[in-house]
C-alpha cells in the first residue's frame, strides 16, 4: 500500500515541497507515497461522509470535511492525510499552518477523524492511534471492514470491526462494534448507523 522514500525531512520542508495533487504523507521524516485506494475503501469513506454531514448540518455545528488536509504530529516529523477529517471552522483561527498549507495541529480543531483500514493496518492501529491521542483529538474511528488488524486490536478470529476511540483523561478508551451493533459516537450521539451498514458499503 505504501512505498517509502529515503531522505529525511522536516514537516515544514514537506509542506513546502508537497505536490498539490499528491497523496503523500510524512512518517517520522520519511515521505511516504500513498497508493490509490481500492474501490471498496472509497465506497466506505463515501458512505460515512453523508450521514456525518447530515448530522452536523442538522445540529447547526460549524463543521466541514476538507477534500485534502493534513494533520501534523506534535512529537515527530509526521503529517497524515486522514481518510475522513471533520474540522471545526472557528478553531482554525488558531491554526498557524491552515491558511497556507491546509494543515492542522490542534485537537480542538478536529472533532472526529476516521481511518479506513487497508493492508497497511499497522499505520492506523499503532502509529496514527498514538499520534492522534497525543494531539488530543477527541474521537478516532478505525473502520476495519475486512478484518485485517492484529488480534490484539480486533480479537480472534478476526472479523470486520469498527473501533471507536474516545479521549478520556488524555487517553483513548476503545469500544468495538461488529455486525448489527448500533454504533455509539460521542461526537454525533444521534448518528443512526450499525457497524454492518458501514462494512456493507465496502462489499
Amino acid at each position: 500500500m505504501t512505498q517509502a522514500l529515503t531522505k529525511l525531512i522536516t514537516v515544514q520542508e514537506f509542506l513546502e515541497t508537497k505536490p498539490e495533487n499528491g497523496r503523500d504523507e510524512l512518517h517520522n521524516g520519511t515521505v511516504v507515497q500513498m497508493s490509490q485506494p481500492i474501490g471498496e475503501h472509497e465506497e466506505v469513506i463515501g458512505f460515512l461522509t453523508t450521514p456525518i454531514v447530515i448530522e452536523y448540518t442538522r445540529l447547526k455545528l460549524p463543521y466541514f470535511i476538507p477534500k485534502t488536509a493534513l494533520v501534523q504530529s506534535v512529537s515527530s516529523e509526521s503529517a497524515y492525510s486522514p481518510d475522513l477529517l471533520v474540522l471545526n471552522k472557528p478553531a482554525l483561527k488558531s491554526e498557524e499552518l491552515w491558511t497556507k498549507y491546509s494543515t492542522v495541529q490542534l485537537g480542538v480543531s478536529i472533532p472526529l477523524i476516521v481511518e479506513v483500514v487497508s493492508t497497511n493496518w499497522r499505520d492506523d492501529y499503532y502509529h496514527k492511534l498514538g499520534e492522534y491521542e497525543e494531539i488530543g483529538i477527541p474521537e478516532y474511528w478505525i473502520v476495519d471492514y475486512l478484518g485485517l488488524g492484529g488480534n490484539k486490536f480486533i480479537g480472534k478470529p478476526k472479523q470486520p470491526t469498527l473501533s471507536i476511540y474516545n479521549l478520556v483523561d488524555n487517553e483513548y478508551q476503545v469500544t468495538l462494534f461488529r455486525g448489527n451493533d448500533q454504533i455509539v459516537s460521542c461526537a454525533f450521539p444521534e448518528l443512526n448507523l450499525t457497524a454492518q451498514q458501514i462494512f456493507d458499503a465496502g462489499n
